[in-house]
């Protein structure tokens, strides 16, 4: 089973629609997610924008992966607009980072969720006060 991290907390997935690999993609995502792993060619994005697809979920093989942060980044920039899941490792600590870099939420496993409660992600819900931008206008 996965968690669903937001701002708000844990909670179920309720993604419902069809999954698509980002190499098979169909020419109109409509109602789909795309699964694309953190070594997909950042070439690629704006055809994926250009499908439409709901979600878009970008793997995290592991926490030290950091090649996520980036395509989502740059989703965001090619005009992605729709909803932004980070998928696997990513670890509490890195919460902010990944919202700063456009993703609407991260899916974890059931172990991390157990050895990484929702307190511990609730502390850095609050990502637009704690960067530095935030902390220089201060």
């Amino acid at each position: 089973m996965s968690v669903i991290v937001t701002d708000g907390g844990f909670g179920p997935d309720d993604f419902e629609g069809c999954r698509a690999a980002w190499d098979a993609l169909p020419a109109n995502a409509g109602g789909c997610a795309v699964d694309l792993p953190s070594d997909c060619d950042p070439s690629a994005l704006p055809g994926i924008v250009a499908a439409a697809p709901v979600m878009v979920r970008i793997a995290f093989p592991s926490f030290a992966d950091g090649r996520g942060f980036t395509l989502a980044r740059l989703l965001r920039a090619f005009g992605y607009d729709g909803r932004l899941r980070a998928a696997g490792h990513v670890i509490a600590d890195q919460y902010a980072m990944a919202r700063r870099a456009g993703f609407d939420e991260v899916e974890i496993d059931d172990l991390l969720a157990a050895r990484q409660p929702e307190a511990q992600w609730l502390a850095r819900a609050d990502w637009r006060a704690h960067d530095h931008q935030a902390r220089l206008r201060a």
